[in-house]
């Protein structure tokens, strides 16, 4: 929440009482080199937090005085200036850096400031700031009234650009990757405990790292910032898969668990069977007692029997086979349900990962946007 900045600072006012012979124009101006010789405004910088001067090798500081009285001060500083920002775009944000210049103890029945008519501020054309771009600067008043008087201020805004290209290659694509690669337990075989527990701790633990270091170059503030949306999406989607885990490693005991149930009742049945043919055979060969045939007049549908058409019609109808469901079909093919649910995290996470980057880098690009006009 601060800048700095190395400026020269330059003010120039009018005292009559240093006027004094030119000799016809051959003596343009008089040189100071010590403030306190001289009446000075008693300017100070309203949001500084700390300066100083630059003394090296000389102080780099001078005064003019002209014949007519004009005086012109000039003196090199660096500042470290306060800037409340709103970090709730971050890194896609724009912020707007103040430089107040206000009387300490003059009212503006005294002393009052006034900008240069023509090219108050100037920048240095190689100007060149590794996070930021200076977009354009405004000049303005910003008077103050207090219980002792109003003071004059003057203003300058500054409006900064943050570079997105630093934050795109050290932040969002290395976050990508990692969501990547702990989509990679989903194609590891459902046995490979330990390949897939490795990948998705490692995974888990290099993001929560990643997002701690953010975290750690930034104010705290008690809002949601645009990165920390990334963060924990991209956090909860490698927990998840870590997750994902979990449950098929519970399916596939519970599938094991299954199927051996169901070779012991296949096995049982196999016996009992057995058993009844052996009972079967010895009854046949004891037994002399006779058994009445009873004959069974099968139901067929003769074509001269008086039966309804329209209730064959309906009967031919309702008996359609149902249509194939596709989803169903392709699921058949997996048999226990723990590769089911492999697969089907193979299709949902990047959809739902995909759906996310669609509504979050629009959602932010057009809020940029909107701040900028």
């Amino acid at each position: 929440m601060e800048y700095s900045v190395q400026l020269t600072f330059r003010e120039q006012w009018l005292d009559e009482r240093l006027k004094f012979n030119d000799f016809g124009g051959r003596l343009k101006y008089l040189t100071l080199t010590e403030a306190n010789r001289v009446w000075m405004p008693d300017l100070f910088f309203s949001n500084e937090k700390e300066g100083h001067f630059h003394n090296i090798i000389m102080p780099n500081v001078y005064i003019r005085i002209f014949p007519y009285g004009s005086v012109l001060y000039s003196i090199r500083i660096s500042l470290t200036l306060s800037c409340p920002m709103n970090l709730k775009l971050y890194p896609l944000d724009r912020q707007i850096c103040s430089l107040r210049m206000a009387s300490y103890g003059w009212t503006t029945d005294d002393l009052v400031f006034l900008w240069k008519e023509e090219d108050p501020v100037q920048v240095v054309k190689n100007l060149h700031l590794p996070r930021f771009t200076l977009e354009k600067f405004l000049t303005d008043y910003c008077n103050s009234r207090t219980n002792t008087g109003e003071y004059s201020c003057l203003k300058v805004d500054l409006l900064f650009k943050r570079e997105f290209s630093y934050y795109l290659i050290q932040i969002y694509i290395p976050c990508c990757m990692l969501v990547i690669v702990s989509w990679v337990s989903f194609w590891l075989d459902q046995g490979a405990v330990p390949a897939r527990v490795s990948l998705g701790v490692t995974t888990l633990l290099t993001m929560a790292t990643q997002t701690s270091g953010i975290n750690a170059s930034l104010p705290p503030v008690s809002y949601t910032k645009a990165i920390d949306v990334w963060t924990g999406v991209c956090l909860t989607f490698v927990f998840g898969a870590l997750l994902e885990f979990a449950l098929v490693n519970y399916a596939s005991r519970s599938d094991m668990h299954r199927e051996n149930i169901k070779k012991q009742r296949m096995q049982c049945e196999l016996e009992h069977a057995a058993s009844l043919d052996a009972t079967s055979d010895f009854i046949d060969t004891e037994s002399n007692a006779t058994f009445a045939m009873v004959k069974l007049k099968p139901l067929v549908h003769h074509p001269g029997d008086p039966i309804n058409m329209e209730k064959v019609r309906q009967c031919e109808i309702h008996m359609q086979p149902e249509r194939p469901n596709c989803c169903r079909s392709w699921l058949s093919k997996f048999p226990t349900r723990s590769k089911r649910i492999d697969v089907i995290s193979r299709i949902i996470f990047p959809l739902v990962f995909a759906l996310f980057n669609v509504i979050y880098w629009s959602t932010y690009l057009l809020r940029e946007e909107a701040e900028e006009s």
